[in-house]
């Protein structure tokens, strides 16, 4: 069949509209989830700092590093096989997780799970570009991206609730009961669409940007645990930068590259792609930080701790159906940039709070925080969709949920070694003339308070404290907070220069 908008009767219609936010539900249900859990995890079945970290790290890396190979699979193969592939798998492996004996499997799992995400992602979004069309298709992907703020916002509280009630292998076992449900509604519903023009998989593409993404990551990652200019940190970040110049190398010379670099030449695609950068250093990186700290450092319990994160991730629930309303009268691109300049005062309010806080004060910042992202969060998939033609619409929704997905597992990584080298720091000045035997000690206690885990820190440091390990790791939290003020205000600069510029005419734009 070809990339012809799919007939499909009005019930039929919403009914794989349901299947795909369900899909686009559980996928960062799962991230924020699992985000909560970490720390019960690393008490249950042990663990590493760094193996902690990949539960995480595993699923966003293999979701965000995959996301623009399962869009080329999906124009050439069908967007309905590969939804199904996806969601299917998704739910199989979500089991398989509630079953893992280790931490080991489990960021196996994680793996296998992202690769799904991104089949289910690419196949569902793409089968919804062919369902619905003009004003329809830019309610639809609103409607989408108010299902991933939804998924964010429930899945704190969730875990919360679930770990308190039934531990915290039933969070996978509710994901899959969700992923069963989209298979159900959406399958049996969906045509099959492909592009005529497709030429498959580029291979060699594809490998070497998933190579790129994976030694990048693990170069940031082992930061946590080793010296910066060690072996184990420089060696992938340098093999990172040779295949990222083979990936270029590659897609310059390929008829039908996963990766248009012509599109790079409209200003306005590039600040699209911005918009979900800005968006994972004032807020992504949060959902999996603050509850590492309210869980792992300030004792809190995890129902606890996601009542707490709500502030941050509710107005996701209402903010992006708002935002979509306000284009009537405002550009996508004027509220973008402001919605980020709010979160950029939220982050800097949260940077002014005392570590051991956990209440009234943390309320506020982390309210603007959630709903200046939320403003461009409702916009951005529609942006994404339009500024390529729809028999690309596989490609289009690839290379933006790539932007999103794998920019978030690199942030996350980034923010999380940042922390740790700023917490290592910081205890360094207090033992300035330890052996190189105790300055081990002091960097795996730093890793340690990055992940949550402040128990095996003072183990480490003993003589410190808690009471001490906790005031360093809150000035470590703090520059951090910092830091990302100044990347989500570069951001919002970046998106006021680019997206409220006048339009370039080949490129489509349905939104403003």
């Amino acid at each position: 069949m070809s990339s012809s908008l799919s007939v499909a009767s009005p019930k039929a219609s919403r009914l794989i509209l349901a299947a795909v936010c369900l899909a686009a539900l559980i996928l960062p249900l799962s991230f924020s989830a699992g985000a909560i859990a970490t720390p019960i995890i690393g008490r249950q079945l042990g663990g590493s700092s760094t193996s902690l970290i990949w539960i995480t790290n595993a699923f966003m890396l293999a979701f965000g590093s995959t996301l623009m190979a399962a869009g080329a699979l999906a124009d050439a193969y069908g967007r309905k096989k590969l939804f199904a592939i996806g969601v299917g798998a998704f739910a199989v492996l979500s089991l398989l997780l509630a079953a893992a004996p280790s931490v080991l499997w489990i960021d196996m799992l994680r793996a296998l799970q992202g690769l799904a995400a991104a089949a289910a992602l690419s196949g569902g979004s793409a089968a919804l570009a062919q369902v619905f069309d003009g004003h329809a298709r830019t309610r639809a992907f609103s409607m989408l991206g108010t299902s991933f703020g939804t998924g964010l916002a429930f899945g704190p509280i969730l875990a919360g609730f679930l770990i308190a009630h039934a531990g915290w292998r039933s969070i996978f076992l509710f994901i899959a009961a969700v992923a069963v449900a989209a298979f159900v509604f959406g399958v049996p519903r969906m045509q099959e669409s492909r592009d005529p023009q497709a030429a498959g998989l580029d291979m060699p593409g594809a490998l070497t940007f998933t190579l790129t993404l994976v030694l990048l990551t693990s170069g940031i990652v082992e930061a946590t645990d080793h010296a910066l200019t060690s072996l184990a940190v420089v060696g992938p970040l340098l093999a990172s930068t040779i295949f990222a110049t083979l990936f270029v190398a590659i897609e310059r010379r390929v008829p039908r590259p996963m990766l248009d670099l012509a599109l790079f030449r409209y200003p306005r695609f590039v600040g699209v792609q911005v918009l979900p950068i800005g968006t994972c250093y004032c807020y992504i990186v949060l959902l999996v930080l603050l509850p590492l700290r309210f869980i792992g450092v300030n004792g809190l319990h995890e129902t606890d701790a996601g009542m707490l994160m709500l502030a941050l991730s509710a107005p996701m629930l209402v903010v992006p159906t708002f935002a979509s309303w306000l284009t009537r009268w405002l550009s996508p691109g004027l509220l973008s940039g402001t919605g980020l300049l709010i979160a950029a005062a939220g982050l800097y309010l949260l940077s002014r709070v005392a570590i051991r806080e956990t209440s009234g004060e943390l309320v506020l910042p982390m309210l603007l925080i959630g709903c200046g992202t939320g403003l461009p969060w409702g916009l951005m998939d529609g942006l994404s969709i339009s500024v390529v033609p729809k028999e690309r619409a596989g490609m289009a929704t690839g290379i933006f949920s790539t932007t999103r997905v794998a920019g978030e597992s690199i942030a996350l990584a980034i923010v999380t070694a940042i922390l740790s080298v700023l917490t290592q720091s910081r205890l360094a000045r207090l033992l300035p003339d330890r052996h190189a035997h105790d300055r081990s000690s002091i960097h795996e206690a730093a890793a340690r308070l990055s992940s949550g885990d402040l128990a095996h820190a003072v183990l480490r440091l003993p003589d410190l404290g808690a009471a001490m390990l906790v005031t360093q790791y809150g000035e470590a939290f703090r520059i951090l907070l910092h830091l990302l003020v100044v990347v989500t205000l570069i951001s919002s600069l970046v998106v006021f220069t680019l997206l409220t510029r006048p339009k370039v005419p080949d490129v489509r734009d349905s939104v403003d």
